[in-house]
Order: C-alpha cells, then structure tokens, then sequence
C-alpha cells in the first residue's frame, strides 16, 4: 500500500549559489553522499540538486514535512547499476518507522537548469487508499 508520494524541483543555480558558502553544504548532506557526489566534477551540483530535491521530496511523502528532520541524516545514493536509493538515519529514521513504510522508492532526474525527484513511501497498510 502507498503510504505517501512526493515531489521536488530545484532549480541547478541555487546549489552553484550554496556551493561558494563554506560549510553550508555539510549542513544539508551526509558526508558518504558529498563524497561521493564531488568525484563527479562539472556534473556534481547536478547532482547535489537532484539529492537535495529528493530530500524534500521525502518530507512531502511523509506528510509532515522536514520539521524535525536533519537534512543530513537523508542520504541519496547510487547503486552499482546507478539507481539511486535513499538511506536514512536518526531524525529521519525515527519519521520513517512513525510513518509504517517499509520500504521507500525514489527516482531522479536532471535537465540544464533543474533537477526533480519523487519520491513514494510503500507499507503494509494505513496509506492512501
């Protein structure tokens, strides 16, 4: 069963904008996840829009929002075949296991100037019917 759906837009420019900001990066995502992404080079603020855009997207499934969740403790990553998965941890571990999702979907893509993601939250009952 859906427990919930979201999704996110973010346009490309505001993480170049965010990206001159020292530390501002490390207070939205996971140091795995910044790692990771900054090995991409020119594509990696692509790339960082389409995980923030995920980030909130998770918030929008959920229900509730981020109010309480550190956006840090989402983290998008790819598999060996590029899919990308979400891994949570702390706050929002805690919102995913209230929530009853069991497991959680997330799908991104990025054009030029903006990147989107959806993201669906699936359990074994109490969602959208």
């Amino acid at each position: 069963m859906i427990i919930g759906i979201g999704i996110d837009v973010v346009h490309v420019h505001r993480l170049e904008r965010w990206q001159a900001i020292p530390g501002l990066l490390e207070r939205y995502f996971h140091p795995e996840e910044l790692a990771v992404v900054r090995d991409r080079g020119k594509e990696a603020v692509l790339s960082l829009a389409a995980r923030f855009a995920a980030k909130e997207a998770f918030g929008k499934a959920l229900g509730t929002g981020l109010s309480g969740i550190v956006l840090k403790d989402i983290m998008v990553l790819n598999r060996h075949n590029g899919r990308p998965e979400i891994h949570v941890f702390g706050t929002a571990l805690a919102a995913l296991q209230r929530s009853g999702t069991e497991r959680v979907h997330v799908s991104l893509t990025h054009e030029q100037d903006n990147a989107i993601a959806l993201v669906m939250l699936e359990g074994a009952s109490g969602g959208i019917s």
